[in-house]
């Protein structure tokens, strides 16, 4: 049940301890933002409440200025304070239904899901857009045990009605994979995050999802 169309196809996931300070973080994110990525998800689930409020509200401006869609995870009061334009939310977050319900259609709703039944889940339960995965092995994404593979990302697309964004170990090399699935684009963090040039980065990932500035 989107409330209007999810237009992006890279979804920008944040991680500040990649960075040795709180401003070297917010550059790359500016110098991805600026090379035309248009969905950016503040994940910083260590932050104390006023810290992460802080750097929603620093997120968002630069969100505003490059025309891109902010969205903040788990953290519905977060989002609401910063008017970010979303909430992303898993299977331990506020039940899909009940933030549906409180959001209405003030906020766009992601969801991350493990498998083709939760995704299936998730859509039935309101998400806006879901992201599978991890599809490939990748650190950051090991807690979820090992990868579902491509198998699940294709029968996903194929039994939901809203987007769906392969996430975990996505590299240059294999997008075209996962695009060919049926996916509407990918997600990920360090691919750019952690990118000798984020700018140039970030545009050669577009340029695969085939997503224009």
């Amino acid at each position: 049940m989107a409330i209007e169309a999810i237009y992006f196809r890279l979804y920008l996931i944040t991680d500040r301890r990649m960075f040795d300070s709180v401003e070297s973080f917010c550059r790359v994110v500016e110098q991805a933002l600026s090379a035309g990525v248009k969905a950016l998800q503040l994940r910083e689930k260590d932050m104390m409440t006023r810290e992460l409020l802080d750097l929603s509200y620093r997120m968002r401006d630069l969100c505003w200025r490059y025309g891109a869609k902010l969205y903040i995870n788990d953290r519905l009061d977060i989002a609401l304070s910063a008017s970010a334009d979303g909430i992303h939310v898993g299977r331990s977050s506020i039940p899909l239904k009940d933030l549906r319900r409180v959001v209405g259609t003030k906020l766009k709703i992601g969801y991350s899901a493990h498998s083709t039944e939760e995704a299936v889940e998730a859509y039935d339960d309101g998400a806006d857009f879901i992201t599978l995965g991890p599809i490939f092995p990748t650190p950051s994404k090991m807690q979820y045990g090992d990868p579902v593979g491509l198998k699940p990302l294709r029968e996903t697309t194929e039994r939901v009605g809203v987007p769906v964004f392969g996430i975990g170990g996505i590299k240059s090399g294999n997008i075209s994979e996962v695009m060919s699935c049926g996916a509407s684009g990918i997600a990920l963090i360090s691919g750019i995050l952690s990118a000798g040039d984020p700018a140039a980065s970030a545009r050669e990932y577009l340029k695969k999802v085939g997503e224009r500035k």
